[in-house]
């Protein structure tokens, strides 16, 4: 890089010559400084440094993570459910957080860990109580749609301290169907899968 750095453009061939390579022991090493940014090659002409640090380039590429890329199933439940059945469901489904639908199936909440603690704490009776009496309403409820950048969506759960995110569809009527979800883990998997492919 340096060699780069101090003499480019220069040819692979002007590199091996310095280095007392041969142009095929040094191809690999600068198609990965080439895939990984640091270089940038031009035919006929050579390699030359781009000047990105390895900050900016984690930068450009969190900024090429979607939400599609990594959201998962989201687990949804009606919201004339009891809470006793959204903590049963939330058990068996091992989840943090559950959507509630309404009769056709669009998001009008969303029930937590914490809710449903709540709710179990007071006097009531949790097979009785339906989830739409202790559930978070619109429009406190934060959403993604599928195109939104992934690192927006972390910093949503990040500042709002949730844990989990619904993805939805906006409809032409104003309305939200659930289509996904992005979670901690969700952006736990992106960091890693970054982090292996560096």
């Amino acid at each position: 890089m340096q060699i780069v750095k101090d003499n480019g453009p220069i040819t692979g061939e002007q590199i091996a010559d310095q280095l007392n390579l041969t142009r095929a022991t040094l191809r690999p090493d600068l198609a990965i400084l080439t895939m990984a940014g640091y270089l940038d090659a031009r035919p006929r002409v050579g390699y030359f440094y781009t000047g990105k640090t390895g900050t900016q380039l984690l930068t450009e590429n969190l900024n090429k993570i979607y939400v599609k890329d990594y959201q998962s199933i989201p687990v949804v439940v009606n919201e004339n459910v009891s809470v006793y059945d959204a903590i049963v469901t939330m058990f068996l489904e091992d989840v943090g957080t559950l959507f509630v639908v309404d009769e056709n199936t669009y998001l009008v909440g969303v029930l937590s860990r914490k809710d449903l603690l709540r709710a179990s704490i007071g006097k009531q009776e949790l097979s009785t109580l339906p989830v739409n009496i202790i559930m978070t309403r619109m429009p406190n409820i934060t959403t993604c749609e599928k195109d939104d950048l992934l690192i927006g969506v972390a910093k949503d759960l990040i500042h709002k301290q949730i844990d989990s995110v619904p993805v939805v569809k906006k409809t032409e009527s104003g309305d939200m169907e659930v289509t996904g979800r992005i979670t901690k883990t969700n952006i736990t998997k992106a960091f890693v899968a970054l982090a292996e492919e560096e």
